[in-house]
């Protein structure tokens, strides 16, 4: 990894866990991400998994396979994988490579991923509505900040 920023972050909110990919990822960054996050399926219970790869521009068939197989280990562990943010050109290339994510769901959006989320496994909702609405005002912070808004 590099001395500047991580190029992955994982977060628990409540009986999820998000993976945001902030950078490409290696083979063995990619295979280190898939070992951490079953792990901490057991070690926190997680009913979720949401994978968020919107700044990836590029999703070769090591890391497609790499993310399916992590959707089969946590689907194995007891949790749901989503993952989010795929870009209309790595859609496009998967389609025509013949990749695809297997029991990984996937859903536009981080917001899209935490509702599915919410309805397949229940995490009240309540709770879940909170809770995305928290997101999308750290969210929209984070966009502000970065000069994009």
């Amino acid at each position: 990894m590099s001395a500047g920023s991580a190029p992955i972050s994982v977060l628990r909110q409540g009986p999820y866990l998000i993976a945001s990919v902030h950078t490409a990822l290696d083979d063995a960054q990619l295979t280190g991400l898939r070992r951490d996050l079953v792990e901490q399926i057991g070690l926190h219970r997680s009913r979720g998994v949401i994978l968020d790869v919107a700044a990836l521009d590029v999703l070769d068939s090591f890391g497609t396979q790499t993310l399916r197989d992590l959707a089969e280990m946590a689907r194995l562990r007891g949790a749901v994988t989503v993952v989010v943010g795929i870009a209309p050109e790595v859609a496009f290339t998967m389609v025509q490579v013949g990749t695809a994510l297997g029991c990984a769901v996937t859903r536009l959006d981080l917001e899209d991923g935490l509702a599915y989320l919410d309805a397949r496994v229940g995490s009240g909702s309540a709770a879940g509505v909170e809770r995305r609405a928290a997101w999308s005002v750290r969210r929209a912070g984070e966009v502000d900040a970065g000069g994009l808004g």
